[in-house]
């Protein structure tokens, strides 16, 4: 097997991890919702946008470092939640905290993590953020809080775009769900991966038991005096996750929050929704830099980060860049692609002629509109 150090990008680990999981697993975490409009979009915007390139600048102290919720970070990238990270590698949740915590980032982890959030903070000693659905019974979530705030995480991540379950019609298809199940759909798929069978489902069951997932309870009629409460017993950063517009950023702002995240849940939700990317500079005169943004969906190349910097992002939420590694590679494979981020990124900026990430605005991109795709989907 080769290592992942000879990836070269992330689509290289991804291709290693399709691979390597179970066909249901794999599209679980690759593909969108309904026609996977948006999850093209994304794509789209992110490559039509253009960096100006610079040259005859003294560029040879770069550094990606920046500062975020009075946190030092290598460079301006948070991993993202992700609901199976757990699945794709034994404990995966551990294995992705590690690896930021080896790259000098924040980690996310998700509410409907598979490793306990004990283990997970034991076994990394960088800044953690929890990420948290609001439920229908407030004390839930208090309870699950209040656990993260004396374990010792750092942030805490509300993800607010998902009233209701998407649809992702594929999962169907593939007989996949959480917790993963045998079924007449699946059998053959799970059957052909035993590297996967072995590594991943047999040390569970070996040691744990069989993977579970608590199911996760959306409160259809939360509003923005459920943040507010949040915001009352929870000390830390407070960052709502899955804003998608000036108007609720606004909103978010009156809430009390200390950041938020721009995002369309990388397509995988509203199939028409817009691309975080290109409400970006509307969101953050918006805002009137009181707050960070952060901004994820789609994020694959340290290009990617540099074009939200130059557009008001503060920091760049990445979700299935480090899952590709993760199912590549296990740790070493996130923290490869985690690297490769930071090496485009760096790369780009001695291209743009910038040192640091401070430097990086508008200057740097070419003004030229983004267009609509023409002729509909890919």
């Amino acid at each position: 097997m080769k290592s992942v150090d000879t990836a070269q990008n992330i689509n290289d680990l991804r291709k290693r991890a399709k691979r390597y999981l179970p066909k249901g697993l794999y599209e679980f975490i690759a593909r969108g919702s309904e026609n996977e409009v948006a999850l093209q979009h994304n794509r789209y915007v992110l490559d039509a946008l253009k960096i100006k390139q610079q040259v005859l600048v003294d560029v040879s102290a770069r550094s990606t470092e920046t500062a975020l919720f009075g946190q030092r970070l290598a460079m301006p990238l948070v991993i993202a939640p992700t609901g199976a990270a757990g699945l794709l590698r034994y404990r995966g949740e551990a294995q992705l905290a590690r690896a930021a915590t080896a790259a000098g980032i924040a980690c996310t982890v998700a509410m409907a993590s598979n490793t306990d959030l004990g283990i997970v903070r034991q076994e990394a000693t960088g800044t953690l953020w929890l990420q948290v659905y609001l439920a229908p019974d407030p004390l839930a979530n208090r309870a699950l809080i209040e656990r993260a705030q004396r374990l010792g995480y750092n942030g805490l991540v509300v993800t607010v775009d998902t009233p209701v379950a998407p649809n992702r019609e594929y999962n169907w298809h593939n007989g996949f769900n959480l917790p993963v199940t045998l079924n007449r759909r699946n059998a053959f798929d799970l059957a052909t991966h035993p590297r996967w069978l072995l590594g991943v489902l047999g040390r569970y069951l070996l040691h744990e038991g069989f993977p579970r997932f608590e199911p996760i309870q959306r409160d259809e009629r939360a509003d923005w005096s459920a943040i507010q409460r949040v915001r009352e017993y929870w000390r830390g950063p407070l960052i709502v996750k899955g804003i998608g517009s000036a108007e609720d950023a606004r909103l978010a702002v009156q809430a009390g929050i200390d950041g938020l995240v721009l995002s369309n849940h990388g397509g995988r939700n509203l199939d028409s929704a817009a691309s975080p990317l290109e409400l970006l500079a509307t969101v953050a005169a918006s805002v009137e830099g009181r707050l960070p943004i952060l901004l994820d969906s789609g994020v694959m190349r340290g290009s990617d980060v540099f074009k939200a910097l130059a557009l008001g992002a503060s920091a760049v939420m990445v979700g299935r860049a480090p899952l590709y590694g993760l199912g590549a590679g296990g740790q070493a494979g996130a923290l490869r692609a985690l690297a490769l981020l930071r090496q485009e990124l760096d790369r780009c900026m001695a291209y743009a002629g910038v040192c640091n990430i401070a430097e990086i605005g508008a200057a740097q991109l070419h003004t030229a509109t983004v267009a609509a795709r023409p002729g509909g989907a890919l």
